[in-house]
């Protein structure tokens, strides 16, 4: 079985001799258009299918993704649910090829973050490994979502045309990186002094003589989420202003039919990926809402992503009508196919025949033989690396998916930086950690070849992928409460991020409280000692949160800043220096936090 298609007659979006030339068919007598454009019924030849399906946030997920990462919540007609396990991109590029079978106009798109914050399989070889299995699998068309920048914008281009690293160089000799097969969109990620866009904004597929647009965007507020070194010279626009832009580059192109990849999304009412978003009781909250009721209603669909979540939702649009507004959740567990009909003299799709579903990626078919030699090759160069022990635990160490606000993963990552920095200035007094940078729980049971209990550093990797230092700064006592109340103000109100808090340092969040009053400031401790606002406090962070990162402006602000090494190199040097066969490391208790709910 061959998986790579090859439909991909696009005209990119910045190549505009190709998208201005496009080859319409002189009008002819039509029915009344429906609300949106498109043309009743299905006589006499006027409409075709079409086939949508959809990724977002593969995260490099290339292996079946272990623990909560790689599994789903499945609801029965009676209300019940069960838990199955999912994921994997030999089954997924199975499972996209079964769905493609029969279809004659089918097209493989994404919303963002394919890559970054990836396992190590991945991410030790930049990502190539992920931008060839999606090449195989047949994606023909993805946005650009914020991880895609984690190593800048350079890097993005080069996963894009491919070429050796410009450090690490080719990991074979004669063996060159090609790039990607499909157009990275990215329609709202602009230079700031030229204004246009860093990579095409939209492109359009030619599916056996049907036109499809498709713009890509990621989120406005990307360049708070991200290294602010890698995006110099930036900007991201509004994600509607910009895809209402291009929908009317389109139209005025003659392609009326556009779907937009949005890697922004929302929180659905159940957790359950096969919920009725629509039924009572339902429904769909969070940014992606506002974003689909202003978005242009010549727009058929969104494709959404971000919040790594599953739902197929109606949203209206502008106009009051019903749209569907999708993510596939995350780590390649689900895909969304969606089906919709085109009207050929409207050279539209028909709205009210767009219908979607989301599709487990299950382990009980055969996995796809070229992927399947493809990770075999990737593995073989990783395993020296992968497959050495760095320490040993007693138990589970959950990340942030334990359903509490602090966890056992990110404290054991915060105490491991507060040793490191320590090693570097035996003043260090705390460190503090982003739940958003723990990716992984650490699971005691074996994997491979190893016993229960072995860490290995291809596990350790998983937790932590983004290869940012651990930097050392000062701050005062007050800038270090106005930290604690940014986890629950400004841009963080609505959602908190909690930080991950090291050992020695404490205090009560009070949740039944608003705004900034959910931290008692009198309950904040330093090793035992009340924060002293006036105080000097030598603090270990990440370099992502020392540039401001993650909505907390004020850890942008430190001083007197020593870089330390690698964070996963802290890790590993933590845990082998605090554990072994006889004496493994037992999960934090994650209680430095008090919290009233």
């Amino acid at each position: 079985m061959h998986l790579r298609h090859r439909h991909r007659l696009a005209a990119s979006g910045l190549v505009l001799a190709a998208a201005g030339a496009l080859a319409l068919a002189p009008p002819a007598a039509q029915a009344a258009p429906d609300e949106h454009g498109g043309q009743p019924g299905h006589g006499h030849g006027r409409t075709v299918d079409l086939q949508v399906l959809a990724l977002n946030d593969l995260h490099g997920a290339l292996e079946p993704p272990t623990g909560s990462n790689g599994e789903l919540l499945h609801e029965h007609e009676d209300g019940s649910t069960e838990v199955i396990e999912a994921g994997g991109v030999e089954y997924l590029a199975g499972a996209l090829a079964e769905a493609r079978e029969g279809e004659r106009r089918s097209v493989t798109v994404a919303a963002g973050d394919l890559v970054g914050a990836t396992p190590l399989l991945s991410g030790l070889f930049h990502d190539e490994p992920t931008i060839e299995a999606l090449n195989e699998l047949g994606m023909d068309v993805a946005g650009v979502g914020n991880h895609e920048f984690d190593e800048g914008y350079a890097e993005l281009v080069r996963l894009q045309e491919g070429g050796c690293h410009p450090e690490d160089g080719c990991y074979v000799e004669g063996r060159e990186f090609a790039g990607a097969d499909f157009p990275y969109l990215a329609a709202n990620v602009v230079d700031e002094d030229t204004g246009r866009p860093i990579l095409a904004p939209y492109t359009v597929q030619n599916l056996r003589g049907v036109k499809v647009g498709f713009i890509g965007v990621t989120l406005e507020g990307t360049a708070d989420i991200v290294t602010q070194e890698g995006i110099e010279g930036l900007e991201f626009l509004d994600e509607v202003e910009t895809i209402n832009h291009y929908t009317e580059v389109l139209e005025r192109r003659g392609v009326n039919a556009v779907i937009a990849l949005v890697h922004e999304g929302g929180y659905p009412a159940s957790e359950a990926y096969n919920h009725d978003c629509d039924a009572a009781g339902g429904g769909l909250s969070g940014p992606i809402v506002e974003i689909a009721e202003r978005t242009h209603a010549g727009v058929d669909a969104l494709i959404t992503g971000h919040t790594h979540e599953p739902y197929v939702c109606t949203v209206p649009d502008p106009d009051g009508n019903d749209r569907l507004v999708t993510s596939a959740a995350s780590n390649g567990r689900l895909f969304t196919e969606l089906s919709m009909s085109y009207d050929r003299r409207a050279q539209d799709i028909v709205r009210t025949s767009v219908t979607g579903s989301n599709v487990v990626v299950d382990r009980d078919r055969e996995p796809a033989t070229e992927l399947t030699e493809l990770l075999d090759f990737w593995r073989e160069l990783a395993a020296p690396v992968a497959n050495a022990p760095i320490g040993w635990i007693s138990g589970d160490i959950p990340g942030r998916d334990a359903g509490t606000h602090e966890f056992p993963a990110g404290d054991l990552i915060a105490d491991a930086q507060l040793a490191h920095a320590r090693a570097l200035d035996e003043s260090a007094d705390l460190a503090l950690m982003n739940a958003g940078g723990v990716r992984a729980d650490l699971t005691y049971a074996a994997s491979g070849d190893e016993g229960d209990g072995v860490v290995t550093y291809g596990e350790g990797f998983t937790v932590q992928p983004f290869s940012n230092t651990v930097n050392l700064l000062d701050y005062t006592g007050e800038q270090l409460l106005a930290v604690l109340t940014e986890q629950v103000t400004g841009e963080n109100e609505a959602t908190p991020k909690i930080l991950q808090p090291s050992d020695g340092f404490s205090y009560t969040l009070d949740l039944t409280a608003t705004g900034a009053d959910r931290i008692v400031a009198d309950s904040v401790t330093v090793n035992g000692e009340p924060l002293d606002l006036s105080a000097t406090y030598r603090v270990a962070v990440n370099s992502f949160l020392a540039g401001g990162g993650d909505g907390f402006p004020t850890l942008g602000e430190g001083a007197n800043p020593v870089v330390g090494n690698d964070d996963m190199a802290v890790l590993a040097d933590y845990l082998t220096a605090n554990s072994s066969a006889d004496a493994p490391l037992d999960p934090p208790t994650a209680d430095r936090i008090t919290v009233i709910e």
